[in-house]
């Protein structure tokens, strides 16, 4: 029972009346799929303002799940609800590369545990009926400031891979990065996600291949080159190599050694002689290096990986024309620190002139809001969305991506934010 008193006399007669109605009118062979929600959830609430009223007990269908894994996207209630699906869909070893951060997991942990020490001021009488959470960065307007972090070998999540991840980020607005190692080519994602997508590069140790990832990149009609400057020191990705030992494949049979294997069925290093490549990372990169890339790189240079003001400052010296702060998801170093707590610094040395970005453990709408006001101009998600992915395809990311939309969108309203520009340091505190 509800907290109303169970209706009588004339009243309960004229919700019996409305109920006869309700039901008459979805009957109707020209009712829109719109109206016959609107009809159903009427006649569940059973109540004379159904149609004023929106009750959050009857905002999604109550559907059973089994073992609590969600089987459709629209049971997820958060981004959360999506990953033990993911694990249900995928192998151990593949789950397994998703799932792992480095050594002990624990600056993963870190990642996500350190937004529970912001906090967000609300704010009251503010008409937030009309808000914009468009951005722009380098020209192009996004929908969101939540973009999609290049994430790589997503074909071992689902047959569609990036080109699903493309779809869904069309549909919703999201910007899109893509991993030198992706699945899919970057011509294929770019007509997936009808708007040129930003090009992560791992540079490998061959500046003629570097060289001719570079130039494809931006062929295609890329609008940054993200070079990741995080993976030189090598990683002990423990998760991983624990779950291997439960998977009953033979993992020889799709990854075999040297280079060339490894590449082989990413579409990125078709055609490229690879022969003298030994490693993805760039292992001997500095910052000449980058002076190096500056100089072939036609549109914007934007460095991944940088946790530090010190860094941070230097890559402004090298003409770099943007910054993400990242740790790689928790998979680079186990440093402990969170990149949201060293968010702050580089915004602070970047003072304005460059867009930072800042990816790393977000799974809530009011994670993006504290990193926007932190100072971040946009967030990239990785997880969340592979494991929709992984658990459904298309339909999935596209969930993820409209569960972390609206709680953002509703905490932006908590806090009278009417544009991106409105959010600032007056909305959070530290715990």
């Amino acid at each position: 029972m509800s907290d109303q008193t169970q209706a009588s006399g004339p009243s309960a007669a004229r919700l019996s009346d409305r109920r006869a109605f309700l039901r008459f009118l979805a009957a109707s062979p020209v009712m829109t799929p719109t109206a016959m929600s609107a009809i159903a959830a009427a006649l569940a609430a059973g109540s004379s303002d159904a149609f004023a009223q929106s009750y959050d007990v009857l905002r999604a269908p109550q559907q059973a799940t089994a073992d609590g894994i969600i089987s459709a996207p629209e049971q997820a209630l958060n981004v959360f609800d999506f990953e033990p699906a993911a694990k249900k869909a995928l192998p151990p070893a593949h789950y397994g590369y998703l799932a792992s951060g480095v050594d002990g997991d624990e600056t993963l942990k870190a990642n996500h545990e350190a937004f529970s020490r912001i906090r967000i001021r609300a704010r009251r009488l503010i008409d937030v009926r009309k808000i914009d959470t468009s951005v722009t960065i380098f020209g192009q307007k996004f929908g969101t400031p939540i973009m999609l972090a290049p994430v790589s070998s997503q074909g071992a999540f689902h047959p569609e891979a990036e080109g699903a991840v493309a779809k869904a980020a069309k549909l919703k607005g999201n910007g899109m990065i893509l991993s030198t190692v992706g699945s899919t080519s970057i011509e294929d994602v770019t007509e997936a996600r009808g708007a040129p997508v930003w090009y992560m590069l791992y540079p490998t140790d061959d500046w003629t291949v570097t060289e001719a990832l570079v130039k494809r990149a931006e062929a295609a009609g890329a609008p940054a080159i993200v070079l990741t400057v995080d993976r030189q020191g090598g990683r002990n990705t423990e998760t991983l190599f624990r779950l291997r030992r439960e998977d009953s494949r033979v993992c020889q049979d799709c990854h075999l050694g040297g280079f060339a294997n490894e590449v082989s069925r990413k579409p990125m290093f078709d055609d490229l002689d690879v022969t003298k490549v030994t490693n993805l990372y760039g292992t001997g990169m500095t910052w000449d290096y980058v002076d190096r890339l500056r100089k072939i790189v036609k549109g914007k240079l934007v460095l991944k990986g940088i946790v530090t003001h010190e860094d941070a400052e230097e890559a402004l010296k090298h003409g770099v024309d943007a910054i993400i702060v990242s740790n790689h998801g928790g998979r680079a170093e186990e440093s402990l620190y969170p990149t949201i707590d060293v968010l702050p610094e580089v915004v602070k040395a970047v003072n304005g002139k460059v867009p930072v970005l800042v990816d790393g453990g977000f799974r809530r709408g009011t994670d993006v809001l504290k990193a926007l006001a932190l100072g971040a101009t946009a967030v990239c998600i990785g997880r969340p969305y592979c494991w929709g992915l992984a658990a459904f395809g298309e339909p999935g990311v596209a969930a993820v991506l409209t569960l972390m939309q609206r709680e953002f969108e509703t905490i932006m309203k908590q806090v009278g934010a009417l544009r991106i520009e409105d959010i600032n340091a007056d909305a959070v505190t530290r715990a």
